[in-house]
């Protein structure tokens, strides 16, 4: 073994040599070393689980072909090359933005987007002098935007959507010379629309959709925005009147929808280009104006779900001549509005919907009063691709030939992030010339495959890049990859909007095109020179070296066996059972696959049936898992003094030579995670659902109030909620978990524990993910996110939106039931809104506004008190009762249905809250 070990240390030793005097030699050529340790930081606060990083541990970045690194051509004046761009995209990256980001001082192009990293924005990104695109969208990322970025006087794309950004958005981002795009969407965002964003010169789109700006108004002076081209504030929490925009004269794009606006529609006429209007679901008064006439790019006039009246022009579609490619759609539904004022004949490709209007009743018009068709397919192909010719593999019919002429593309992912239409096809031709003019190609050697709408809205196409002949030469591929790649191709038109590049897929015939880049630029015989002179050195350098490592690394083993064997003789605990490597591997048929029920980041768990026959279940740690052996020890510690029937009870563990498991009671019914997916084959109702959160919260209470010390889980969610036989929850999984504080010298106790940030995106408490105070009320904000998760089946974080977020804004819209799981059955209302009550109280941002555990039990024995059938919840055969819906009497005049009315979770606009609730899907 040692031998083995000596050679490995000799090799990597002189290789490390070796590689040291390359660095050396061609100082010239490398990337300047405090970037070099800026990147390895960097990669260091990731967690790279594809393990997408592994050319970051070699040597320069310039030269040792490092994956997402990007540097200068040629030397600068101080001899090193420099980092230009860090690309790293959709590579399921773990962790937090590193603050040495700020360090890469010539930095133009940070792409970080559909990663899971989490985490606040490092201040320090706002100091990086040249970045030009700063695109961190679709992660969860957390915490304020810093007001250092108002320094990026470069930047012209912001793209931070699609994260659970929280706070006001800093007025000083008026300063931002340069900005172009400004894309904030589907965040945590707060506080008040700053006014002073209309002071930005150059800003082309504002997109703020899906924030929650409390009840503020749209600055008027937003209407004074003179290259202002899309304006999307849609379910932002905004209220007071509508602004006037007729002042802005290149407006395309106007989404106001699903807010509290009030007042009338201002009747000054909109930019003749504006193609989208989307103004629904709203509190809008007064008459529709005739500004919405003549309007020749209109595609969809959106104002349903508001309170208009009077009548409608039809000269909003009747002086419109459109082509087979293009459509009007106007939707008014919901209001009430009267009559049509001129004709109404349809011309073709216009469609107007007008049902939950007054007018419906005249028989004449029952045309625009049908049911909306939901059967509209999103995905779209805008020609037939039909093969005239018999192709090899991976080659097609060429578009550019008249004939039969087979070709290989070059296959392209895009992705227009922001366009300020909201039908592509009158915009295909003018896409397709502008994009081949940028690329240096005709027009027939693009074809768009096929294009389909996104969220956002965002439009996802594939592009198909055909040659002249039948196929590209190298040269040309890389110079094609090359623009797609580097973000250089010139600019098109702005009505597309930012775009983004999803994938470039190269067939086979291409595959040599793009050759991998040489370490050095040295020639050979300097390179030659360099390590002959190197390895003599090494050799002896190396083997006194070893020996240091070999010596220092005896003591360490022996030192940690030591450690290890004291540990275990501290685990001799009555109750616990210490197993052996072979009882535990019979229980499970030698950890056979058919015996895995579950598997997460510390490993998988088995489900074994020991010797007497009790069934248990069998947490194995993988090498390399999350949880290290401080966990271990912290959740037998732990676990073996808990004595709850709301906690899952340890059985025994196992500690041998390279292996490490818990052995636990076995919970029959999974994770409450598994029981509220789509999968599930038996869905929870209201009933179980309430029952299982009691449990849950019973056993938090005995952590915080009956353990002695008393204890903060510090990673309470959904998958650490267990199931037994009887739907019984009990608490698991204490890895994390720390003690309570305990009274100093005279007699005071804190109330909270310092200590780094632990927990799982989506359930943190967000004052300890900013000050590191961990406090029972953190273990509060936990269990209220697995309320809402209880309530509504949704996921914590799921595409980059909030559930907090997205709960508070239908709470406070009066349409919570559009959003509760429709796999719960029927449920008696009033139970459901305390129920939502105390989750949003649970998960309010300021830790003293949160109830105690105690409070939260309290309310929840009194919800379950007050449900109908209240015996069958407490008793412990609840568990076969559950799943029977229960209906109210039916005598109307019931006491009972009147004081608990049940509603049916088909129901998902109705008016139990409000008088008119327009029907939303959960988003």
């Amino acid at each position: 073994m040692y031998q083995s070990t000596a050679w490995t240390y000799g090799i990597f030793l002189t290789s490390w040599l070796c590689w040291s005097s390359l660095l050396t030699g061609a100082q010239n050529s490398i990337t300047h070393p405090e970037e070099v340790k800026a990147l390895k930081e960097i990669k260091r606060s990731l967690i790279d689980p594809n393990n997408n990083l592994r050319n970051w541990n070699r040597g320069d970045p310039c030269t040792s072909n490092w994956t997402g690194i990007v540097c200068s051509n040629g030397t600068s004046n101080d001899g090193y090359r420099h980092v230009l761009k860090l690309q790293l995209m959709k590579l399921k990256l773990l962790g937090n933005l590193s603050s040495k980001l700020g360090r890469l001082s010539n930095l133009t192009i940070l792409l970080l987007s559909g990663n899971q990293l989490t985490g606040p924005l490092p201040k320090e990104l706002g100091y990086l002098p040249n970045l030009n695109i700063l695109q961190i969208d679709e992660n969860n990322i957390s915490g304020p935007i810093p007001v250092s970025f108002a320094n990026l006087n470069k930047t012209g794309h912001f793209h931070l959507n699609n994260n659970s950004i929280s706070g006001q958005i800093p007025p000083e981002l008026y300063k931002l010379p340069s900005l172009v795009h400004l894309l904030l969407d589907s965040n945590n965002l707060s506080g008040y629309l700053p006014p002073e964003l209309s002071k930005m010169p150059q800003l082309q789109i504002l997109q703020l959709d899906n924030n929650n700006f409390n009840g503020t108004t749209i600055p008027a002076s937003y209407g004074d925005m003179s290259q202002l081209l899309k304006l999307s504030l849609r379910n932002c929490n905004l209220q007071g009147e509508m602004p006037d925009m007729s002042r802005v004269p290149k407006l395309l794009y106007l989404d106001l929808s699903s807010n509290k606006l009030n007042g009338p529609i201002p009747p000054d006429r909109l930019s003749e280009n504006i193609t989208t209007i989307g103004l629904s679901n709203n509190h809008l008064t007064g008459e529709i104006p005739i500004n919405f006439s003549g309007l020749p790019r209109l595609q969809r006039l959106l104002i349903a779900n508001n309170s208009l009246s009077g009548s409608i022009p039809s000269s909003i579609w009747q002086n419109r001549t459109l082509n087979k490619m293009e459509n009007l759609t106007v939707e008014l539904q919901n209001n009430e509005l009267s009559n049509i004022t001129g004709s109404t004949d349809l011309p073709p490709n216009v469609t107007v919907w007008l049902q939950g209007n007054p007018l419906c009743s005249n028989a004449n018009l029952v045309q625009f009063c049908g049911s909306k068709s939901e059967g509209e397919s999103k995905s779209q192909s805008p020609t037939n691709n039909t093969l005239l010719c018999s192709c090899p593999p991976s080659y097609e019919d060429s578009p550019i030939s008249d004939g039969c002429a087979c070709a290989a593309p070059l296959l392209v992912g895009y992705r227009l992030k922001s366009p300020g239409f909201s039908d592509f096809l009158p915009y295909r031709f003018e896409f397709e010339d502008s994009l081949t003019s940028g690329l240096e190609l005709v027009r027939h050697q693009l074809y768009i495959d096929s294009f389909e709408w996104e969220e956002g809205p965002r439009l996802k196409m594939y592009l198909k890049l055909f040659p002249v002949d039948n196929h590209f030469n190298h040269s040309e591929v890389q110079r094609l990859v090359t623009l797609f790649e580097s973000w250089k191709i010139p600019a098109q038109p702005p009505i597309f909007g930012p775009y983004e590049l999803l994938n470039l897929i190269l067939l086979d015939v291409y595959k040599d095109a793009i050759p991998t880049p040489q370490r050095s630029s040295l020639s050979k015989g300097a390179l030659a020179g360099i390590v002959l002179g190197a390895i003599a050195g090494a050799v002896t350098l190396s083997t006194v070296v070893f020996l240091l490592i070999l010596r220092r690394h005896v003591r360490k083993t022996s030192a940690i066996s030591r450690k290890r064997r004291a540990s275990k003789a501290s685990m001799k605990i009555d109750g616990v059972k210490s197993f052996t490597y072979g009882e535990l591997a019979t229980a499970t048929n030698n950890f056979n696959s058919s015996t895995v029920t579950g598997q997460g980041g510390y490993g998988k768990v088995y489900k074994g049936i020991l010797v007497d026959g009790s069934v248990v279940a069998i947490k194995r740690a993988q090498e390399g898992s999350l949880q290290g052996e401080k966990e271990f020890l912290t959740e037998i510690e732990l676990l073996s003094r808990l004595h709850h029937r709301n906690l899952v009870s340890l059985v025994g563990y196992c500690d041998e030579e390279c292996e490490q498991m818990l052995v636990y009671e076995f919970m029959s019914n999974g994770t409450l995670r598994d029981n509220l997916s789509a999968k599930a084959k038996h869905p929870l109702n209201f009933a179980m659902r309430l029952r299982i959160a009691l449990g849950s919260a019973k056993g938090i209470l005995y952590l915080h109030t009956d353990a002695n010390p008393p204890i903060f889980h510090r990673d309470i969610k959904a998958s650490n909620i267990l199931l037994d036989s009887k739907y019984t929850a009990k608490v698991a999984d204490f890895g994390l978990s720390r003690l309570a504080p305990v009274a100093d010298v005279e007699g005071t106790v804190p109330t909270y524990v310092s200590t780094v940030v632990r927990g799982t995106p989506g359930y943190l408490d967000p004052e300890y993910f900013l000050t590191h105070k961990l406090t029972d009320k953190s273990d509060v904000y936990s269990l209220g996110v697995v309320f809402l998760e209880l309530l509504t089946g949704m996921q914590p974080i799921s595409h980059g939106k909030n559930i907090v977020r997205e709960v508070n804004v239908a709470y406070q819209s009066s349409m919570i039931f559009s959003i509760i799981d429709g796999r719960m059955g029927s449920y008696p209302f009033e139970s459901v809104v305390k129920f939502f009550t105390l989750a949003l109280k649970c998960c309010q941002e300021e830790t003293d506004a949160r109830p105690s555990m105690a409070e939260v039990v309290r309310e929840l024995e009194s919800i379950c008190s007050r449900m109908p059938e209240a015996d069958a919840i407490t008793a412990d055969h609840m568990f076969t009762n559950v799943a029977k819906v229960v209906t109210p009497p039916p005598s109307s005049s019931s006491s009972s249905r009147v004081k608990y009315p049940y509603v049916s979770s088909d129901v998902s606009g109705s008016n139990l809250v409000s008088e008119v609730m327009p029907v939303i899907k959960p988003r």
